[in-house]
């Protein structure tokens, strides 16, 4: 049998940076972590500099797939470590798979790793979410699910909660330390000051949020060749979830998705919450689609990542040129306008319908991207 004391590459003792686990190392945590786990392949995949986490893919000798996830950060390892009582709430409640461990493996440099059954489904691309009922249906009441979790319910799981007012102070912090790098326009910092300082935008009620809500982490099975027959089966990566602004989980839907496919996903959402949204909320989302960039700047900054460093700088300028050359009256414009509208109403819900119950038949899966893996055959020592 693997053992767990196999050779770390790249690694730095203490989390003193990045460190990353070769595959045949997360193979034997696989191994160690869960009792009767022989395995005979594993999948890695490739580490970007950005990664909070090493994961891979293990077969075992029973034909089971598992899934391990090992942090690279002692900052990542503390925010695993945060979630797993929130993961196992999810996991008896949530109506989709979330990632609840079966066992674990105390890691050599700090935190520990964690192996997952694994979920057939993939992660999706919102540009090429479908804008007409089913998919984005389905992504719109998964969303709803997540804020229709009641927070009193979360207590023992001690999430970060905030305000209105203290989430858009937090923003506002992060728009001032952006500004000091001196690599953002004035004409971008004036945009978003204003909208952070119209407090009419920021009148919402705070829910739990997922809080990196983007295609990648939503896994979804197709039951036909067309993209609508897709249904999701699993929602992974919890470390950021909050109590926080409902808008987060849509600021990736909003800067990638078609206008009409946000459309659907809104009038699923609606139908779909407990309490009517505010009517701001996709404001809000593309503001913070745009502040994302801003924290991946100070990210890289960070770590000292100079190629991620000036591609985000370019994207900021892409950003600012884009909009300095719309026409006001444009419909692009409006779209991408940070300025609530007096009066605007939240989406009204479609009709209720009828729909034929379906066996969810949900497992738990982790965080995983497909078509990246690197594959390595592993040997098992002969049976006596």
């Amino acid at each position: 049998m693997l053992g767990p004391r196999l050779p770390l590459y790249g690694a730095r003792t203490a989390y003193g940076g990045q460190v990353d686990h070769s595959p045949l190392y997360l193979a034997a945590i696989a191994s160690a972590a869960v009792p009767g786990l022989d395995p005979v392949t594993v999948e890695a995949l490739p580490s970007l500099p950005h990664d909070r986490f090493d994961v891979a893919f293990v077969r075992d000798t029973e034909h089971r797939r598992w899934v391990v996830r090992a942090p690279r950060t002692e900052t990542a390892a503390a925010e695993f470590e945060a979630s797993l009582a929130l993961l196992t709430f999810l996991g008896r409640r949530f109506s989709v798979a979330v990632p609840v461990p079966k066992g674990f493996l105390d890691l050599k440099g700090g935190g520990r790793a964690a192996v997952y059954p694994y979920l057939p489904g993939d992660p999706i691309d919102f540009a090429g979410l479908p804008d007409q009922l089913g998919l984005s249906s389905e992504i719109g009441r998964m969303i709803a699910a997540v804020h229709n979790l009641d927070p009193r319910y979360l207590d023992d799981v001690e999430l970060p909660t905030y305000s209105a007012d203290e989430y858009r102070a937090r923003r506002l912090a992060e728009l001032d330390r952006a500004a000091a790098t001196g690599r953002v326009t004035v004409a971008l910092l004036s945009r978003w000051e204003r909208a952070l300082e119209d407090v009419s935008l920021w009148r919402f009620a705070p829910t739990p949020v997922h809080g990196q809500l983007t295609g990648d982490h939503v896994l979804v099975v197709f039951d036909g060749e067309e993209a609508a027959t897709g249904r999701v089966r699993g929602l992974v990566s919890w470390e950021d979830t909050k109590v926080a602004d409902p808008a987060d989980d849509f600021a990736a839907l909003v800067e990638h998705a078609s206008p009409e496919a946000v459309d659907r996903v809104m009038e699923a959402y609606v139908h779909a919450r407990v309490e009517r949204p505010d009517p701001h909320l996709l404001v809000r989302a593309r503001l913070v689609s745009e502040l994302g960039m801003l924290r991946e700047m100070m990210d890289a900054l960070a770590r000292k990542d100079a190629p991620a460093l000036e591609e985000l700088t370019a994207r900021l300028l892409a950003l600012d040129e884009r909009l300095h050359s719309m026409e006001e009256s444009s419909d692009d414009y409006q779209r991408l306008s940070l300025t609530p509208v007096s009066g605007r109403a939240a989406p009204t819900p479609p009709p209720a319908t009828v729909e034929e119950d379906r066996d969810p038949g949900f497992l738990t899966v982790p965080d995983h991207r497909p078509g990246r893996a690197d594959t390595v055959e592993i040997k098992l020592p002969k049976r006596h």
